[in-house]
């Protein structure tokens, strides 16, 4: 028997833990058994059915899986292998990663890092490989430590704490959006603080949401060399007008909204590049490239301190509480 988060059709109020149909396993070149997922703001959304991820039914959740070959129709991907797949269609269009097995086709999957374990791969997921893909814009676009601050919203979420830490590792400044900060810039919490103090952020290094939510000005302050964005919506808009001459922006998400009520001014009078992340078709070369540089810059245990460890059956419950911003840093699943 094999358990998973499925929903059977789009009008159910959020997902069911439930055994599954293994019938829907065969016919795929390699089958896992999935030792950890994650949660990703995609995941929240989809178990919750807050917003419609799933393409069609019924959809097994879950955008990532990492586990071990169970059974292999290809030649790389021997029996007993541990090794990932990230997105490929995982839990919109294929059933996903929030089970107990998987099956994929063999081009989804990835290999883990030389000397990085099922675990540490699992605490990255989407949301890290994205964070390096961001990253990787900024640096493909010439953007160098020298050049000035980074901006870097959502930093308590799971693709800010990432791209922080990236950013932090080349030698980027770095200041963090988030609203886990009160009017002062204090902190709300213990373990707001002690995130932050993770990611060497201090007060001056800290902005509140609030401060770029709404509509701005099409042209504002030059304040920032490159923004990495999870946000989206008036966030993205306002980070736009206050990127410097020859920015660029990485925009990856849309915590605050899909709408993006801009002007041309800061593409056309300032030169900045605004560019789209989508992570899920990535050629193997850049994922490969990805999950190197986070590989370089994080070890086994530097992800520890952002890691909240759930267990299948609970997965749920967790999905709730990153939609209701209650965690920092990242949700692995234990499917185990």
């Amino acid at each position: 028997m094999t358990r998973g988060w499925i929903s059977h059709n789009k009008e159910q109020t959020e997902a069911e833990f439930l055994a599954l149909d293994e019938a829907q396993l065969a016919g795929q070149e390699v089958v896992l058994e999935v030792l950890y997922s994650c949660l990703n703001y995609k995941d929240a959304l989809a178990l919750t059915h807050t917003a419609p991820i799933a393409r069609t039914y019924p959809m097994v959740h879950g955008i990532d899986a990492v586990g071990r070959v169970l059974a292999s129709n290809a030649p790389q991907w021997p029996v007993g292998t541990v090794c990932q797949v990230n997105d490929w269609g995982l839990g919109e269009t294929h059933w996903g990663g929030l089970a107990e097995k998987v099956a994929v086709p063999a081009a989804w999957v990835s290999p883990i890092p030389e000397g990085r374990s099922a675990r540490w791969a699992a605490a990255l997921g989407t949301a890290g490989y994205t964070a390096a893909l961001c990253v990787m814009a900024l640096q493909d676009h010439g953007i160098k430590p020298g050049d000035g601050p980074v901006l870097v919203t959502g930093v308590s979420g799971g693709v800010g704490t990432v791209a922080t830490l990236l950013l932090n590792h080349l030698g980027y400044e770095v200041v963090g959006l988030t609203g886990s900060i009160d009017a002062t810039g204090a902190p709300v919490s213990e373990s707001a603080a002690a995130h932050f103090a993770r990611l060497g952020l201090n007060s001056t290094h800290l902005i509140h949401r609030e401060s770029m939510s709404r509509p701005g000005k099409p042209l504002q302050k030059e304040q920032f060399a490159a923004v990495v964005d999870s946000v989206g919506s008036h966030t993205l808009v306002n980070a736009c007008a206050q990127t410097r001459y020859g920015g660029v922006v990485a925009a990856c998400g849309l915590a605050q909204g899909m709408d993006f009520n801009a002007t041309v001014a800061p593409f056309i009078l300032r030169g900045i590049t605004l560019c789209g992340i989508n992570c899920v078709y990535r050629s193997h070369a850049e994922r490969d490239r990805a999950w190197g540089l986070l590989a370089q810059a994080l070890g086994e245990h530097d992800l520890d301190f952002m890691i909240r460890e759930v267990s299948l059956r609970n997965a749920l419950d967790g999905a709730r509480q990153v939609l209701a911003n209650q965690l920092q840093g990242r949700v692995v699943v234990n499917c185990g």
